[in-house]
C-alpha cells in the first residue's frame, strides 16, 4: 500500500521539492500521516514474508505439499528437528535410507522397521505425508540380494515377500516408489521385476499412490523417452502405476530447459509427476553470484512444476547444507539446499516461493 498521494501532494505543494526542502521547513502532519502510511507498507511486507513459508506456499497453488527428506541420525538435532516439523514449512517427509532394501531386510525374512518407523512417527506426530522411498532399486542392497543367484521363481517370490511385506507393514500411511536398472533384478526377471513390484506393493496396500522414481529424465533424451515406453506398457498391461519421480538432481546454472515439457509429457500419458529429491549444487566455495544463480534455478525448478496440474508437490533432498548428500558424493561440490550449514535461509528459499508465487 503506497504513502497516499494526497499527503504528498499537499506537502509538495506547500514546501517544494522534497530534495530541496529542509526537514524543519515540512508541516508535522505531513510527516506523521507520511510515516504512518510508509510504515504500514513496512508491517504489510513484513506480513507478507512471516506468511510466505514453503508448504503454505505450495498448497495456497494448488500442490498437495513442499517436502523435504531426512536421515535418522540427523534427527538427534533439535534445532534441525523443529525446522523439519514445522508444517508450515514441509508437508511432507521422506525417510533418506532408512526404507532402503539393506535397512528393512539385512537378512531374507528378517525384517526391521526400527529406523523407518521413527520418521514414520516423527510425522504423523506433526500432520505431515509421509513418502516410501524404496521398495526395489539397484543400489544398497544386502549382499545375500546383490550376490546371490537365484531362478527367475525364487527371485519374483523375493521382490514380493519384500514389497508386500514393507508396504503392507505401512499400509494406509505412505506412498512408494520403485525403480530399476541392469542389476540382480533385471538380470534375472528382465523387466518382468517392474511389474511384480507394483503388484506386490498394490496388493499390500490398494490405497498408497505407486511411484517408478528415477534420475536423468528431466530433460529430452533416451532415457526419458525409455521411461515414457515403459509407463505406456504398464498402463496397457494393467499395471498398478500412481506417477514418476522425477529426481532433480541439478547443477546451477544447468537447469535443462525441457523440464517443464517433460513433466507434461509425462502427465499425459495418465499419471502424477512428483519432484522427489531436488538439490541444486554448485562448485566450492560459494559465491554471491553462485548464490544468485542457485535462486533463480530454484525459482525456475518450482515454477516448472507450479505450471503442470499434474505436478503434485516437491521434496527437497534434505532441506540444509549440514546434512546434504552431496559433498561426500561430488567431490568440490556442495551448497545445494535452501538452507545453510548453520539452519540459515539461502536466496533459494525466496527462488522457491517465487515459483510458487
Amino acid at each position: 500500500m503506497p504513502a497516499d498521494p494526497r499527503y504528498l501532494r499537499a506537502c509538495l505543494k506547500t514546501h517544494g521539492d522534497f530534495g530541496l526542502a529542509p526537514p524543519r521547513a515540512l508541516r508535522p502532519s505531513c510527516f506523521f500521516k507520511m510515516f504512518k502510511s510508509l510504515y504500514l507498507v513496512f508491517l504489510l511486507t513484513s506480513a507478507r514474508l512471516v506468511l510466505a513459508q514453503l508448504n503454505i506456499v505450495a498448497q495456497s497453488a494448488g500442490k498437495l505439499y513442499l517436502g523435504s527428506a531426512t536421515d535418522n541420525p540427523e534427527l538427534t538435532d533439535s534445532a534441525y528437528v523443529a525446522i523439519l516439523s514445522n508444517i508450515s514449512e514441509f508437508g511432507q517427509i521422506t525417510p533418506g535410507n532408512s526404507m532402503k532394501w539393506d535397512a528393512t531386510e539385512p537378512s531374507q525374512g528378517v525384517f526391521d522397521f526400527t529406523g523407518g518407523q521413527q520418521i514414520v512417527d516423527l510425522a504423523q506426530g506433526n500432520g505431515q505425508i509421509i513418502r516410501g522411498h524404496n521398495c526395489v532399486w539397484y543400489n544398497q542392497l544386502p549382499s545375500w540380494v546383490s550376490a546371490g543367484t537365484f531362478t527367475v521363481a525364487e527371485l519374483t517370490s523375493i521382490v514380493e515377500t519384500h514389497c508386500g511385506t514393507i508396504v503392507g507393514h505401512w499400509a494406509g500411511q505412505i506412498n512408494d516408489d520403485g525403480t530399476w536398472r541392469s542389476d540382480v533384478f533385471y538380470d534375472t526377471l528382465g523387466t518382468d521385476f517392474v511389474p511384480i513390484a507394483l503388484n506386490a506393493a498394490r496388493a499390500a496396500d490398494p490405497t498408497t499412490k505407486l511411484y517408478i522414481n528415477d534420475y536423468n529424465i528431466e530433460s529430452e533424451g533416451a532415457k526419458a523417452t525409455s521411461m515414457m515406453n515403459l509407463v505406456q506398457q504398464l498402463k496397457a498391461d494393467d499395471v498398478p502405476l500412481d506417477a514418476i519421480g522425477l529426481q532433480s538432481h541439478f547443477i546451477v546454472g544447468e537447469i535443462p530447459t525441457t523440464f517443464q515439457s517433460i513433466m507434461q509429457q509425462f502427465s499425459a500419458l495418465g499419471v502424477e509427476v512428483a519432484i522427489t529429491e531436488l538439490d541444486i549444487r554448485m562448485t566450492l566455495p560459494s559465491t554471491d553470484a553462485l548464490l544468485s544463480q542457485q535462486e533463480t534455478d530454484y525459482e525456475n525448478v518450482i515454477a516448472a512444476c507450479n505450471a503442470v496440474g499434474g505436478c503434485i508437490g516437491v521434496t527437497i533432498w534434505d532441506y540444509t547444507d549440514k546434512y546434504s548428500w552431496v559433498p561426500s558424493t561430488f567431490s568440490g561440490q556442495g551448497a545445494a539446499c535452501p538452507w545453510d550449514e548453520n539452519l540459515v535461509k539461502k536466496p533459494a528459499y525466496s527462488g522457491i516461493i517465487a515459483g510458487f508465487e
